[in-house]
């Protein structure tokens, strides 16, 4: 490692990806800036704080922490001297248009109260999360935490025997159906391929190993707000010896022969660089930053980006008490949203609605009896060749008002003294992600089978890539723990 404590590392973008890679890189002895386009880190964990009301843009749920645990520990400290988290309860509610509501448990008998409810043998539950703890395991045990990156390795780890268990032949909802026999637990159930930003109609059936990591590990919340997370690991960046450039966007990157040497900024500064690792999704760095031709970027076709979202958030002058801290009003016809959004690429005409009312757990997000919400359904990205106007999405956000308060939230508009709207446009002008996705690479069984891009460039070897857009895929959890086996990337390169 001698050798390696001279090079220099560049990141580009401090998205929590960006963040774990550099951190875990400087562990290991590298010299690391990271460039930020915009004026603070964290990349969608996100914050916004309006007379007195404080949103998450962002993530707002926290699933194993112990991978963030890690960056601290490598480091000789503790995560709960940087940020506290507590666990939730319920884990969130779930509202139907009949009127049913059942909440989530990870304790037995408290979800087996909720599985009677909805006329659901707790058994079958029992026996469901046992499954998705299976596929858990399996999945953690290689693609997680080995890093894997293409169908070679793969089956270079697994063996055969090991694949076949990734119950390849259903799809996501094919395995929720065989298990579950009531349609509130299905579209429950199903809706956990909203940490992935992907169809449960769509994407392979070890995708169900998403419900186990939240009825295992639990689900938590960080006091203060989710961005408390980034305020800790800027501190532990600055006490090793990250160096962070807000500011600066990176608006080309120069190469000679098969690596790149040079990152050119927007004022037309430039930095030298011998390894550097991009949080800046994976086909906006080829053809934006590296200007690639068509041909290469055709061959990308099949990383194609998750959905996107309409981000509303409301500064409410009261409460509703009805709500838990996370809550989800159902579509009519879920399976009608999925198409609507993967298949059809239209604005859903009902969509399930994801809902956040952090004042449950913690006061200080809104004034004294007031509330804060953040409203975001899953909506399809950007289509060039259809593009939408800010009207239109205007018109599904009335929809949307329309939809709770018919489903309990009443006089809901009367009650908003502060409302911040984003649409796709905005996610993709704020951080240049494909098409205004969330996610990064959406998860589909046909498509690409679940496989992201690689966390190293496959035409410029000093290159690599962390976040959604490559394997594992997007989320808090696993953009961290890819910015961990990157560096591992990184070593086994650098020593090759």
């Amino acid at each position: 490692m001698e050798n390696s404590k001279r090079k220099k590392v560049a990141v580009i973008g401090a998205g929590l990806g960006g963040i774990s890679a550099a951190i875990s890189l400087a562990q290991e002895g590298y010299e690391v800036d990271v460039y930020e386009k915009n004026d603070k880190i964290g990349g969608k964990l996100n914050v916004l704080t309006e007379q007195g009301y404080s949103f998450d843009l962002g993530p707002s749920i926290l699933t194993l922490p112990h991978i963030f645990e890690r960056l601290f520990e490598r480091s000789g400290r503790k995560s709960e001297d940087y940020f506290t988290i507590r666990p939730l309860r319920p884990h969130w509610r779930n509202f139907f248009e009949d009127g049913t509501v059942v909440d989530l448990y990870p304790e037995k008998d408290l979800m087996a109260r909720e599985a009677e409810k909805v006329g659901e043998e707790p058994g079958r539950v029992e026996a469901f999360l046992d499954y998705c703890g299976g596929l858990y395991d399996l999945v953690d045990r290689g693609y997680f935490q080995q890093g894997l990156d293409t169908s070679r390795e793969f089956r270079e780890f697994y063996g055969l025997t090991n694949f076949l268990q990734f119950d390849l032949f259903r799809t996501m909802h094919g395995s929720v159906a065989r298990h579950l026999t009531s349609r509130y637990l299905r579209d429950v159930f199903d809706f956990f391929i909203k940490y992935v930003g992907s169809s449960a109609y769509d994407a392979p059936a070890f995708m169900n190993c998403l419900p186990a990591i939240q009825f295992r590990y639990d689900l938590w919340y960080v006091d203060g707000g989710m961005y408390n997370i980034a305020r800790g690991l800027l501190r532990l960046m600055d006490e090793i010896g990250i160096r962070v450039h807000l500011n600066s966007e990176v608006s080309e990157i120069r190469t000679a022969e098969s690596r790149v040497t040079e990152l050119i900024f927007g004022n037309g500064s430039t930095v030298q660089a011998d390894i550097v690792v991009s949080n800046m999704e994976v086909i906006p760095v080829y053809r934006d930053l590296l200007h690639e031709g068509p041909q290469f970027l055709h061959s990308l076709r099949r990383f194609e980006p998750t959905c996107s979202g309409l981000v509303i958030d409301l500064g409410l002058d009261t409460q509703y008490p009805q709500l838990a801290h996370h809550n989800f009003f159902f579509s009519g016809n879920q399976r009608e949203h999925f198409k609507s959004v993967f298949h059809k690429r239209v604005l859903p005409e009902d969509p399930t609605i994801y809902l956040v009312a952090a004042s449950k757990t913690d006061p200080t997000v809104a004034p004294p009896g007031c509330d804060c919400l953040k409203i975001l359904p899953h909506i399809p990205h950007i289509v060039p060749e259809r593009p939408l106007a800010v009207a239109d999405y205007v018109r599904l956000k009335e929809r949307i008002l329309d939809k709770l308060e018919s489903m309990g939230l009443k006089d809901l508009r009367k009650h908003v003294v502060f409302e911040h709207f984003w649409t796709p446009l905005d996610i993709e002008r704020e951080y240049r992600s494909n098409m205004g996705s969330i996610y990064g690479v959406v998860t589909d069984r046909f498509k690409n089978f679940a496989f992201k891009a690689p966390k190293q460039s496959t035409k410029y070897s000093n290159l690599f890539f962390v976040g959604g857009s490559v394997n594992p895929g997007g989320g808090m959890p696993m953009v961290v723990q890819c910015g961990q086996n990157v560096c591992r990337r990184v070593l086994e390169w650098d020593v090759s």
